[in-house]
């Protein structure tokens, strides 16, 4: 299981963890293994509908959605919202999870209360699933591979812009986006293995620059909706090119 947005680092683990039997990280997502709830449950007790009606509201109208959902088109592996995405109750330090076994979105509906955290949910978890689709990507043996996608989904999801690292109370100058794209890697890699810190800052360091510098389907780091905007407008007219071709 991939992780976006892990709001507190867990403990580091002790030296030698990583031989220890894994759970993938469904720990963290306890509702994973239950019986689906009714409908009315649902309605009348969680935070189920408002989850559903923030989810509709950004694949509809955010930029950096729009533009992964016509990519994973393009690549074959169109996104239905009804079967590839779930609004579940969480452990409290996850925001939502790409579940690669079922390929299946799942946002956390008790964590996440915002519209402005709901696209940058979404957004990083379209991106390990763009990930999914496109490349072979053993997410549950290789942890380089799940180091890949997570710089990805950091460095080309918004979870490292500006504003969002003030609200943090990080401040940087040079430099400091790719040191906020490491450290939530790092952060998002031992929310959901049973590695110790050295061995996933290992897997994040020897793969970064490549993955860094893999910006599809954008085009670009987008740092802000409108640079999303643009990126999204590239990526069509790229599509018509090729069409044209």
């Amino acid at each position: 299981m991939g992780t976006g947005e892990p709001e507190s680092p867990p403990a580091a683990e002790k030296k030698g963890a990583e031989e220890e039997d894994d759970d993938f990280g469904y720990r963290l997502f306890p509702d994973r293994n239950k019986k689906p709830q009714s409908f009315l449950v649902r309605s009348l007790f969680t935070f189920h509908n408002k989850c559903q009606l923030m989810l509709r509201l950004t694949l509809e109208t955010n930029p950096y959605a729009r533009l992964l959902l016509e990519a994973l088109k393009q690549s074959g592996c169109t996104v239905f919202n009804d079967r590839h995405f779930s609004c579940e109750n969480c452990d409290g330090c996850v925001s939502g999870g790409f579940d690669a076994a079922t390929s299946q979105i799942v946002l956390c509906q008790n964590n996440i209360r915002q519209q402005s955290h709901m696209n940058r949910v979404v957004t990083h978890e379209l991106i390990h699933a763009f990930d999914h689709c496109r490349a072979h990507v053993d997410w549950f043996k290789n942890v380089k591979h799940l180091a890949c996608s997570e710089i990805r989904a950091a460095n080309l999801s918004g979870d490292c812009t500006l504003l969002n690292e003030i609200a943090r109370f990080k401040f940087g100058l040079k430099g400091h986006h790719q040191t906020c794209v490491r450290d939530r890697a790092i952060r998002s890699i031992l929310a959901v293995r049973k590695v110790s810190k050295e061995t996933a800052e290992k897997a994040v360091d020897e793969v970064f620059d490549a993955c860094f510098n893999d910006l599809e389907p954008f085009g670009r780091i987008p740092h802000s909706k409108a640079d999303a905007k643009r990126a999204y407008r590239d990526f069509q007219n790229r599509d018509r090119y090729t069409a044209n071709l």
